[in-house]
């Protein structure tokens, strides 16, 4: 005796109100978040801009208006324009340090098979439990005229004065790498772990170098990572504080100091503007590198 099954399919009408729910459902569990990311995010933000359109004036500190001369007096001063090429040249450079050190680094760990697996991670995440004022005050110790390094340079002979380390443009740098390295190793390795090993043994075995391997095969598939992290530190390293503070000294300015400084002054307007121009700068910049870099490996 044969058997016929039939096959039953879900009517359009169930299908549409099943999305429908599902919608529903994800929207009242990101509604609370959104609107609390609004009120904590975007007000501050609006605010601030309107305060960057206030004028200044010593005894009454801000005056409500609708100008633009605070922007103005910014593009317009190149003391203001320096500072903000300086910071820019700075966060590019530790950007690029910390992705040529980070990716063999997070390569290491992702491939690792070593039971000591977890502790090579918990090592790169254990600066991340120091402040960064601890840190750069480390690197002081080391940088300093009569701190280790100068010192031992000059019990060997290398050198028979103290070098001028501190306050220089070098010691923001690595202040700065030493700060941002971590987020950059734990990007990468999260996302080279999900590259099957399979893939690169197979482009070995068509004859493929490590060279050419690294360039056809694992930098695509980890460029994800690769914007994901370079992204975060030219973000940190554009609004580094404590570090250029301690390590560059009152005479080398980046965009956090300054706009610090200008609150400490009492100079609102100014100060607004000063902190609405780098997060301008660093949405539009990193924005426009994904989207290049993304249209480059479409092709």
């Amino acid at each position: 005796m044969a058997q016929t099954v039939t096959a039953t399919a879900t009517p359009p009408a169930r299908v549409e109100d099943e999305r429908g729910g599902s919608l529903l459902s994800a929207g009242v569990l990101i509604g609370p978040a959104t609107v609390i990311v609004a009120m904590g995010l975007l007000l501050p933000i609006c605010i601030l801009f309107r305060y960057s359109l206030n004028q200044f004036k010593p005894r009454v500190m801000m005056v409500e208006a609708f100008t633009l001369e605070n922007y103005v007096k910014f593009f317009t001063d190149p003391y203001y324009t320096n500072i903000f090429f300086t910071t820019l040249k700075v966060a590019l450079i530790c950007t690029a340090i910390c992705l040529v050190l980070g990716f063999p680094l997070a390569y290491v760990l992702a491939r690792t098979q070593t039971r000591f697996k977890n502790i090579l991670i918990m090592l790169v995440v254990l600066p991340l439990f120091v402040g960064n004022a601890v840190r750069a005050a480390g690197w002081m110790t080391l940088f300093g005229s009569k701190g280790f390094l100068n010192v031992t340079l000059m019990d060997i002979g290398i050198i028979s004065e103290p070098m001028q380390i501190m306050f220089t443009e070098g010691a923001v740098i690595a202040g700065i790498i030493a700060v941002n390295l971590p987020y950059m190793v734990l990007t990468l390795q999260s996302v080279i772990e999900g590259i099957e090993r399979n893939i690169e043994e197979a482009a070995f075995s068509l004859g493929a170098g490590p060279f050419a391997m690294f360039r056809r095969v694992l930098w695509p598939m980890a460029l994800p990572g690769i914007i994901a992290g370079t992204i975060l530190t030219f973000i940190l390293g554009m609004n580094a504080y404590a570090t250029p503070v301690l390590l560059g000294g009152p005479k080398f300015k980046m965009m956090g100091p300054l706009v610090f400084g200008q609150f400490q002054l009492n100079n609102w307007p100014f100060g607004a503007a000063v902190s609405f121009i780098l997060m301008s700068a660093t949405l539009v910049l990193t924005a426009t590198a994904n989207i290049l870099i993304q249209r480059r490996y479409r092709r």
